[in-house]
């Protein structure tokens, strides 16, 4: 049955529930009523991030990220909404059919970029011809293949793509957003991409964002470059986007491993010989931000890049960036000469799988390499301060660095303690680590008794059956901190809401301590405002006096007298 939007959302939350989502990227471990895990967000050692099964909503206490099923599917697969909603209905089955114009203004505009893609792709996709075609079965390449991963082919006319589009209702301006376009000199729009295989690029729920042009054909300029890929646009950030990865996630939870390559035609040959765990890089290195998406799917990568020293320098950096963000990170070493498409083509797909079972970790590889090129002491001694140790400083894991210092003594002849002081003098690298939001702000120290109780008021209003009667724990609260104070607080935003609710929650799963913490917590809160006051008719007392004012001073020695009384009550004075 097709449904609109918003039947859709609440058919979808009824077939997945927050703990089917969260658990398909994180391990959810049960603490009481609620769920805990190390933040996918943001880097930490013990679990700050927080999962309600019974309001289907998650919360970090370290990075402040919150929301439902569709927030974090957002976040944690960089898509917009509608991305999200196609991804889990697909997971959900649930067909999502969107109604004309209802995301309005920006979404629009973004829905617009997409169905240019697409058209595009399909464009594409009916030129490819025999000689693109044979080119392709020459690397290896099968039919299915080139179906499966939508291959096309830009030919030689200077704006045959750009014409096909604006047939199909699109304008200029679109065009040149999309990155399929761009502007001529004389005018009008000419094709971004001429005489190219064209590879598109997905996001994580399979919609293309961008292409990947290989020059080709006989009228392929020798000096254009090799690859060409889309510009930056609204729906392309290549530093977050890594090509194949939305048919490799699947496999790359399986496997609890992913792959790096570097070309377009290697990804594709990995997952034909059956290593679908593969992803590319896409006109950019590989950054901190392509480290978070697969941290997300498994803590483990075999880099593949070519034998090559440029190749080598690409393997170094992508390593660090991985280090850095607390994978495990090995190099699949490759006969010199071959990339991955070429060793599956000349060896078979034997020789690939070999490559990256067989693969070493990335210090041991990296002084294996050393010592074959620089056999003298001195001169691999050098290398290996220079070439390996910052890598020692990147790796998070104590173990893992302990093992790599007694590795590099040994090669060295040196002991532990000697290398371990070497990487203490190494430069402070810059912290890489992508900013995706702002810290949650502690409240000021006056406030927290008070945020505290009200946060136990929230979660006991939000459950079916409270361990406390919300309605006399509000009058409780509202007596002991005032009537004004408890509304403001009522104001508070719904997002912050959610966290209150989520502290009380992982504080008070099991509620045994939860009628007494309450009893306790708004005697506090009133001696706090019974002195608050006091100090306030104090002052004002001091201010009659020094003004003459006997009434003022009577009214003012009256409050003092009355909130000193109080306050000893409740200490059990008097």
């Amino acid at each position: 049955m097709h449904l609109m939007t918003s039947d859709t959302v609440q058919q979808i939350k009824d077939r997945l529930s927050i703990v089917d989502v969260v658990s398909g990227y994180v391990k959810l471990q049960r603490a009481g009523t609620i769920m805990k895990a190390r933040c996918p967000f943001h880097t930490e050692k013990s679990p700050s991030f927080v999962v309600s099964p019974d309001r289907g909503t998650y919360h970090c206490f370290g990075c402040g990220v919150g929301g439902d099923i569709f927030t974090f599917t957002q976040e944690i697969e960089g898509l917009d909404f509608k991305g999200a909603l196609k991804l889990l209905g697909e997971r959900a089955g649930v067909q999502v059919v969107f109604e004309r114009g209802e995301s309005g203004g920006t979404r629009d505009a973004k829905e617009r970029l997409f169905q240019i893609m697409e058209t595009a792709t399909i464009f594409y996709q009916s030129r490819m011809d025999n000689e693109a075609r044979a080119y392709l079965h020459g690397r290896g390449l099968s039919d299915d293949t080139l179906h499966s991963f939508r291959l096309g082919l830009a030919g030689n006319g200077w704006s045959d793509a750009s014409e096909h589009l604006k047939a199909k209702g699109f304008t200029e301006t679109e065009l040149i957003d999309a990155g399929v376009s761009k502007k001529g000199e004389r005018g009008g729009t000419l094709d971004k991409f001429r005489n190219r295989i064209m590879f598109p690029i997905a996001d994580s729920a399979g919609r293309v964002v961008a292409f990947s042009g290989r020059s080709f054909g006989p009228h392929a300029s020798p000096e254009a470059p090799k690859y060409l890929n889309s510009p930056e646009t609204p729906l392309f950030h290549k530093s977050r986007i890594l090509y194949g990865f939305d048919k490799a996630k699947q496999a790359i939870r399986r496997h609890d491993c992913a792959v790096l390559v570097e070309g377009q035609v290697d990804l594709v040959a990995s997952h034909q010989a059956g290593w679908s765990n593969a992803v590319a890089v896409s006109g950019t290195a590989f950054t901190p931000e392509h480290a978070l998406l697969i941290k997300r799917m498994t803590d483990n990568l075999v880099i593949a890049l070519d034998a090559d020293e440029a190749g080598m320098k690409a393997a170094g950096r992508a390593a660090r960036a991985a280090l850095a963000h607390g994978l495990n990170v090995k190099v699949a070493r490759l006969p010199e000469g071959l990339d991955p498409a070429d060793l599956i083509l000349k060896e078979g797909k034997d020789a690939w799988s070999a490559a990256i079972r067989d693969a070493t970790d990335i210090v041991t590889f990296l002084l294996d390499v050393l010592q074959e090129r620089l056999p003298q002491p001195d001169r691999f001694r050098r290398a290996v301060e220079t070439a390996v140790l910052p890598f020692l400083a990147d790796v998070q894991s104590p173990i893992a660095r302990e093992h790599y210092n007694r590795e590099v003594a040994h090669r060295l002849g040196v002991s532990s303690e000697a290398v371990a002081e070497a990487v203490a003098l190494l430069p402070q690298a810059p912290d890489e680590t992508p900013t995706i939001v702002p810290r949650v702000q502690t409240p000021a120290p006056s406030t927290d008794r008070l945020r505290h109780a009200f946060a136990v008021l929230v979660w006991q209003e939000s459950l079916e059956t409270p361990h406390l009667d919300p309605k006399n724990l509000a009058t409780e609260l509202a007596e002991a901190a005032g009537e004004a104070a408890l509304a403001r607080l009522r104001e508070t935003p719904p997002v912050e809401l959610e966290a209150l609710r989520f502290r009380a929650e992982s504080l008070y799963t099991a509620s045994e301590r939860l009628a007494g913490d309450m009893t306790t917590l708004a005697a506090a809160i009133l001696k706090d405002r019974l002195s608050r006051e006091l100090a306030e008719a104090t002052e004002a007392l001091r201010g009659a006096e020094a003004a003459g004012d006997e009434a003022a001073v009577a009214t003012a020695t009256a409050a003092v007298a009355l909130l000193t009384t109080r306050i000893a009550k409740l200490h059990g004075v008097g």
